[in-house]
């Protein structure tokens, strides 16, 4: 007979949701007031990638080589093999021939040595702008589309866990990214929408089988029944978080730069997403009283 875990999850939820509630302020606060660092996606500019003598030159040499000439904000970040750097600055409209040409010219006497541009890239403001409200369009209507789901799938207290544990997952992610200023580009949407599903898929499982227990054990508290659940699903969350967080590990140290924004939102999302659904998203069913007799009742409404 397999062996089921017997941890005390919900003696654990006041201070959880506190903890929840205190990171989601503290993300709101830190969207609004600190601002998210768009990358050149969102906000338009040129991006260039570059390749020298990695002997030669080093990430400061390459900044200093730049810093001349009047480019605006500007990034510069050493990714893939030694000696390959991509460049962000923020003027936009800079991928005229002339223009690289004289860049490469400027950079190439400074450095004193032969510079490989491999790739030049320009967002306009209109594209940028346009980026960004589609990402804002795509996370909303995954959302609304989870929510529809849910509504469809259970009955709408769950739908009100479910929903609250993915706006905490996002929120968190979105947060911890303004904190550390890290970059959001078209990636990191992709993330975000990864991570809606990911936190569903977690806290779908956990209904599911609280739903089970609530009509086999039509007579228990939604307490007994939460933590009873929790416990026979955790094997499962477990191994599915530590499998996931693996592959996305692996990417985050060897896949490179451009792909390391993505797996560290990954990663966050995947360790919150799984905290949620037992912390965020089974206490609501408590705090709504929920039991056998008002799901019976719905379902008979319905």
């Amino acid at each position: 007979m397999k062996h089921v875990p017997n941890y005390n999850f919900v003696g654990n939820f006041k201070i959880s949701n506190l903890s929840s509630l205190f990171l989601v302020l503290v993300s709101l606060i830190l969207i609004f007031f600190k601002g998210l660092n768009f990358g050149i996606d969102f906000k338009g500019g040129t991006l260039i990638e570059l390749r020298v003598d990695s002997k030669i030159v080093g990430i400061a040499d390459i900044r200093s080589s730049f810093s001349n000439i009047n480019l605006g904000d500007l990034n510069v970040k050493q990714f893939g093999k030694e000696g390959d750097y991509l460049i962000k600055f923020e003027k936009k409209n800079f991928d005229d021939k002339n223009n690289i040409k004289t860049i490469k010219e400027n950079v190439k006497n400074k450095l004193q040595t032969d510079v490989n541009f491999r790739r030049v890239e320009n967002v306009g403001p209109k594209v940028s702008a346009e980026l960004l409200n589609s990402g804002l369009l795509a996370i909303a209507l995954a959302l609304g589309a989870m929510l529809f789901y849910i509504w469809v799938r259970f009955e709408w207290q769950f739908s009100v866990g479910s929903i609250l544990a993915i706006f905490h997952d996002v929120l968190i992610t979105i947060g911890l990214f303004s904190f550390l200023s890290l970059e959001i580009n078209l990636s990191i949407v992709a993330a975000v929408l990864t991570i809606v599903g990911y936190s569903m898929n977690d806290t779908v499982v956990i209904y599911d089988r609280i739903r089970e227990n609530l009509s086999k054990f039509s007579s228990s508290k939604i307490e007994e029944i939460t933590n009873t659940s929790i416990n026979e699903t955790l094997s499962r969350t477990i191994i599915t978080s530590l499998t996931t967080l693996l592959a996305l590990v692996s990417i985050f140290v060897l896949g490179g730069e451009i792909l390391r924004g993505f797996a560290l939102a990954m990663i966050i999302g995947v360790i919150i997403g799984t905290y949620s659904s037992i912390f965020v998203a089974s206490p609501i069913l408590k705090y709504l009283n929920v039991s056998y007799k008002t799901i019976a009742k719905d379902q008979e409404n319905n």
